[in-house]
């Protein structure tokens, strides 16, 4: 419940977030190919273009956080368009933020027994425990992201779903089961250290609370 609460009261920073990511992501390109002259070889003049899609049809005003906001609230149905994606969100996060939890208090009492609580055991079992959460919710990940960019126009994804559902189906259907995890080394890499650190600082903080107040 703490998870869903959460992620309800800050999905819209997390929607501009990745709408943001994706249109920037190709500006470097776009600025390069406007102040030089074109190739002369057919081959990397149509790869300059391919990679200018992205960002061709929003405007400077938009990439900012209040001006990336008024775009969609604009384009997409008003404040409804700031939480598209949320119920497969919420879905991931209720088991995600559960699942994160309850290992780090099982990893705790066996990697961190009376007496052997340094900081690498610590941060192991956090690493653990953000590791595991993510791996068994990382679909709902996928969708989530999915169901962010879907409706927009300058994503070049070419693909619009309905629903979280349609989503999935579709991803099935055109990359397989395994399209559902893609991406998830990387995510680890990130993820683990991560949850680390927070799950560290958390009980230091704690503890120090505890014990001054």
């Amino acid at each position: 419940m703490a998870g869903i609460c959460s992620v309800c009261s800050t999905y819209p920073l997390d929607l501009v977030r990745a709408r943001l990511s994706i249109a920037t992501a190709s500006i470097p390109v776009s600025v390069a190919s406007q102040t030089k002259p074109p190739p002369t070889n057919g081959p990397k003049l149509s790869l300059s273009s391919a990679y200018h899609t992205a960002s061709s049809s929003v405007a400077a005003s938009d990439l900012s956080i209040v001006g990336m906001t008024s775009k969609i609230m604009r384009e997409e149905g008003g404040i409804r368009g700031l939480y598209r994606g949320l119920v497969a969100t919420a879905f991931g996060v209720a088991p995600y933020v559960g699942i994160n939890f309850a290992a780090y208090e099982f990893l705790r009492g066996v990697i961190t027994p009376p007496g052997k609580t340094s900081v690498a055991r610590k941060l192991t079992c956090g690493a653990l425990a953000g590791s595991i959460s993510q791996t068994l919710t990382y679909p709902f990940d996928v969708l989530r992201r999915k169901m962010q960019v879907t409706g927009m126009k300058s994503s070049g994804l070419g693909i619009k779903y309905t629903g979280a559902i349609d989503a999935l189906q579709g991803i099935v259907r055109t990359e397989g089961v395994r399209g559902l995890y893609r991406g998830l080394w990387p995510n680890l890499l990130k993820v683990a250290p991560s949850i680390a650190t927070s799950f560290f600082t958390y009980e230091l903080v704690k503890d120090y609370l505890v014990s001054r107040y």
